[in-house]
């Protein structure tokens, strides 16, 4: 008895000494800080949002085309009975959400590069506006951000507006796909669409344009400011002919982002890009950033650089059905000025020296 009382007794000293021992290996284990844990929430709220607007169409486009050769051939077949029914919502103001938009998910991401809006003048809710967002970009972060999310406080900047972001209408063809851009407040980049919101969804709609769009894009290297506007006219006639008053809005530091692989005119690849981007619309850019696991490696995130969307002046434009060419390239003239001026008064503040030029192709 006394043998089994002290072997109880020694197991419970031998016991306790192994909790100690382990209590003081977890002590001196190097735990994430608070710092530590946000910087991976807002890497991967980056993650989703690259791998949703790279992979989701195609994804969900292949798995519905699978599920039509399989015993699960009615949920794709539904679906395309919806997708008939809907396919026209998008062109009419779409299906946005204030819960989609409002995701606290969109905070990280805001705060991974991080991105600001700046206000300079008041818009009025009694207008509607086309705001031309510049530049491009490889995947309009900048813009994404500030008029599709709620996280940097456009509404609050500017109550009464509600804003809108457009987008290539392609991507409204891809299932699941276009309810997701929907429920964000994007449109396709069309006449009808952007004519719906700025004449037939009351006063107040602010539509964001890329109008650099995928030309754009292949121009897109940091240090580099080169903006494909001369020619790009169409935004300008159709806010005349909408009375819809034209807003210059500039993202420094949109460039930043990523590092493109730029091919010389005459080239093979050169041509390929723009033969792809005549048919298809957006021009295919090889490009790469940072890793998931080090900023140091390569890989397809976007690195993380600040961003700052200034919102300039608006251009009081008149409502003329018909305006003429001479007309348009007056305006056109003055939206240039305005977007000089509005990059000119900031690009020191935002990380640019005083000899940075915007160079207008």
């Amino acid at each position: 008895m006394k043998t089994i009382i002290a072997a109880y007794f020694q197991n419970q000293s031998g016991s306790h000494a192994s909790i100690q021992a382990a209590l003081r290996i977890l002590r001196d284990v190097p735990w994430p800080s608070k710092r530590d844990f946000k910087a991976c929430l807002q890497l991967l709220s980056v993650l989703q949002w690259v791998l949703s607007f790279l992979l989701m169409g195609a994804i969900f486009l292949l798995l519905f085309i699978y599920l039509l050769f399989t015993s699960f051939w009615p949920i794709p077949a539904f679906y395309l009975s919806w997708l008939i029914f809907d396919w026209d919502t998008a062109g009419k103001g779409g299906r946005s959400s204030s819960w989609i938009r409002n995701w606290f998910i969109w905070n990280h991401f805001r705060d991974y590069f991080p991105i600001q809006l700046v206000k300079t003048h008041n818009l009025l809710p009694s207008h509607n506006y086309i705001v031309g967002v510049h530049p491009h970009g490889i995947l309009c972060v900048g813009a994404f951000c500030n008029f599709v999310t709620r996280s940097t406080g456009f509404c609050e900047k500017f109550p009464g507006i509600k804003p809108f972001l457009a987008t290539l209408a392609g991507n409204f063809r891809l299932p699941v796909f276009r309810e997701y851009l929907m429920s964000g407040g994007l449109c396709p980049v069309t006449r009808e669409a952007i004519g719906h919101l700025i004449s037939m969804n009351g006063t107040g709609n602010a539509v964001a344009i890329a109008v650099g769009g995928a030309a754009e894009s292949l121009t897109c290297r940091p240090g580099l400011i080169t903006l494909i506007l001369r020619n790009r006219k169409g935004f300008v006639r159709m806010a005349l002919q909408h009375g819809a008053h034209l807003v210059p809005a500039f993202s420094f530091g949109e460039n930043d982002l990523f590092q493109q692989v730029v091919f010389e005119e005459g080239t093979y690849m050169k041509s390929f890009q723009n033969r792809f981007q005549k048919f298809l619309g957006f021009a295919p850019c090889f490009f790469y950033g940072r890793g998931f696991t080090s900023v140091h490696s390569r890989g397809f995130l976007p690195f993380p650089r600040p961003i700052t969307t200034v919102i300039g002046e608006p251009v009081t434009v008149p409502k003329i059905d018909r305006p003429s060419c001479g007309t348009v390239d007056a305006y056109h003239a003055m939206y240039v000025k305005a977007l000089l001026k509005l990059f000119n008064d900031h690009k020191v503040k935002y990380g640019l020296s005083e000899t940075d030029e915007l160079q207008i192709l």
